[in-house]
């Protein structure tokens, strides 16, 4: 006689904290597998993260009420991008004038005009908000002699400060941080998740690279802000949205603008940062 496996026989599912920490892990995989595959396996990474992400903000913006137009958003999106690197001999200030005038023109004739300009805007917005971010990540990691440090201590820093700040945030968080926004943050949260990137970038910047702690200090704030920015401007986009998620592609996560929101902004101040006091 044979008998069957109870968790099997009561229909036994995984937790909802296992879920989540399965994909973080095949999430992580194969992130960290494509960057070991060397330069072409970060492209192929920009074009995997970036092309979803351009494809869950396509669906926010329509229930946001200006649906992006897909033939604007990720072909401008992807060449935001890549236009610092692998297409850095095609004028970027030709190309959004193209999209200037070729996509309000299209709207002249397409059917739904009445919501052309809204929609036009939505486009390039989008295309702006995703492309230009990982076009910052691509000159960060090209650049030499320490690219792939700049890049990878700038996603630390990130990872670290929110962790900080949920973990202060939960435990002793008493103020709100733009509760309208995101109900759940509080000031002492923003505060840790800000000294959580100085940590970091103390130990990457100073330690690491070899830079003044000054430099350290400067950049662990920036990047503290800007990461804390980043994840309410997305908060912001579901909220109009009236969604939790900006979609279901990673079980126990949401989306992967759920998971890039916070990482979006730093690589921009970093860049500018670094190559104003010539650091890089």
């Amino acid at each position: 006689m044979t008998t069957q496996n109870p968790s099997m026989a009561s229909g036994w599912k995984p937790s909802p904290l296992m879920v989540r920490i399965l994909s973080a892990f095949v999430f992580l995989g194969l992130v960290i597998g494509l960057v070991l595959v060397g330069i072409y396996g970060v492209y192929a990474l920009v074009l995997l993260l970036g092309g979803l992400a351009l494809w869950e903000f396509n669906g926010l913006s329509d229930r946001m009420g200006f649906r992006a137009p897909t033939w604007l958003l990720f072909p401008l999106g992807l060449f935001l991008a890549f236009s610092g690197t692998v297409l850095k001999q095609i004028d970027v200030a030709l190309v959004l004038s193209l999209a200037l005038v070729g996509g309000l023109a299209v709207f002249l004739v397409v059917p739904g005009r009445r919501q052309g300009l809204g929609r036009w805007a939505m486009g390039t917005a989008g295309a702006l908000y995703i492309g230009m971010p990982f076009n910052y990540y691509l000159l960060l990691y090209t650049s030499k002699p320490n690219g792939l440090a700049w890049t990878l201590f700038t996603i630390l820093a990130v990872v670290v400060s929110d962790a900080a700040a949920l973990l202060v945030g939960s435990r002793i968080g008493r103020h709100p941080f733009f509760p309208t926004i995101s109900p759940n943050k509080t000031v002492e949260g923003a505060v840790a998740g800000v000294v959580g990137a100085v940590v970091v970038m103390l130990i990457g910047v100073s330690a690491v690279i070899g830079l003044s702690p000054i430099h350290a200090i400067v950049l662990g704030v920036l990047i503290g802000i800007s990461a804390e920015v980043g994840d309410l401007v997305e908060s912001q986009m579901k909220r109009i949205a009236e969604v939790k998620d900006s979609s279901h592609l990673i079980p126990g996560h949401g989306g992967v603008l759920d998971r890039l929101d916070s990482i979006l902004f730093p690589p921009i101040l970093v860049y500018f940062y670094v190559t104003m006091f010539h650091i890089l």
